[in-house]
């Protein structure tokens, strides 16, 4: 079966939707576009087309490969299997979480039948695999070129395992998507119900103690940092789990509970408890978490700031001198 590979092409501008005075586009974005044009500028609509011709994010990493195995020859055999002996980044990438995921009972073989079966037939899943891509190297320092999130980075496995899991449910294959889920749980750390909804341009940086329930909702472009729980709050049925609208960003060891909402573009602090609904594009800090102040440039997940800032210092100053002085140990700042 040929490879099918997913291409952005272009970004539309959406005339119908709300965009702030300064745009909310940055030079970091714009600069992406370049290289792989994928993420939305506000509400923009994006273009996309199947296309066999060409692939760049596939043809960097097969690049990458061969300059590697050229100069670190004891990975060439390695390198061959994972990358250069692919015709396409689904069958690559298929091989590298099967290889990661085989146990006695689930051999790598069976698994990449199932992984190439699933991702080669699923267009949302070939576009997903690359956005995400795009995303951990755009925003994670440590992932210096598309090949070593496909190689190395296991928030980029067990999100990419997720998305088959959550596939597979989605046909009616429950107890093999449970069994895939539990697998990755147990090699990544990392546990994901495969009936959450989660989007594309994702950032799941270490993913060490990630656990996003059942009914949980993760809009595009969110970054999740290590030890993110998204869950819910007791043994209610139905929906039950947090919903975080695009481009937020959630700290490391954040806790979100119930079914609230985390607003388009907001932060959520390292070690925070989200007990309520959290505006959009403003920042919440504490146990339990309040808003403490708003962020007006763009999207927390894109600039990866997990500090709230002046405006966080601002409005601390403004309570009290001791407010200031708790707000700057607690979030690492100066006066």
């Amino acid at each position: 079966m040929a490879c099918r590979c997913v291409l952005i092409q272009g970004v539309e501008e959406d005339k119908g939707d709300e965009v702030k005075p300064n745009g909310r586009i940055s030079s970091t974005r714009c600069r992406t576009e370049a290289i792989f044009p994928m993420y939305a500028m506000g509400r923009s609509k994006l273009k996309t087309i199947l296309d066999t011709a060409g692939d760049p994010i596939w043809d960097s990493i097969r690049a990458d490969a061969r300059f590697e195995a050229e100069k670190e020859q004891i990975l060439s055999s390695f390198l061959y299997a994972s990358v250069l002996s692919h015709d396409c980044f689904e069958r690559a990438l298929g091989f590298v979480l099967a290889n990661r995921l085989q146990n006695a009972t689930l051999l790598a073989t069976q698994l990449m039948d199932i992984f190439y079966d699933v991702m080669m037939n699923d267009r949302g899943i070939q576009r997903s695999i690359r956005l995400d891509a795009q995303a951990f190297k755009d925003r994670d320092p440590a992932c210096a070129s598309y090949s070593w999130a496909l190689l190395y980075l296991k928030g980029y496995h067990s999100l990419q395992s997720y998305r088959i899991s959550h596939a597979l449910w989605n046909q009616g294959r429950r107890i093999l998507a449970l069994a895939l889920q539990s697998r990755i749980s147990e090699v990544f750390a990392v546990d994901i119900h495969p009936a959450a909804k989660i989007g594309e341009g994702i950032l799941l940086d270490h993913g060490t103690g990630l656990v996003i329930g059942e009914t949980a909702v993760v809009g595009n472009w969110v970054s999740l940092m290590q030890g993110v729980t998204l869950g819910g709050t007791g043994k209610e049925v139905g929906d039950r789990h947090p919903k975080i609208g695009q481009g937020a960003l959630i700290g490391a060891s954040a806790t979100v509970l119930g079914n609230i909402l985390v607003g388009e573009g907001a932060m959520i602090a390292a070690g925070s408890l989200v007990l309520k609904d959290v505006p959009p594009h403003s920042m919440a800090v504490g146990n339990p978490a309040k808003v403490v102040g708003y962020i007006e440039d763009e999207d927390p997940s894109l600039t990866m700031k997990h500090d709230a800032g002046k405006d966080y210092f601002e409005h601390v100053a403004a309570s009290s001198s001791e407010g200031l002085n708790k707000g700057i140990h607690f979030l690492g700042g100066e006066s």
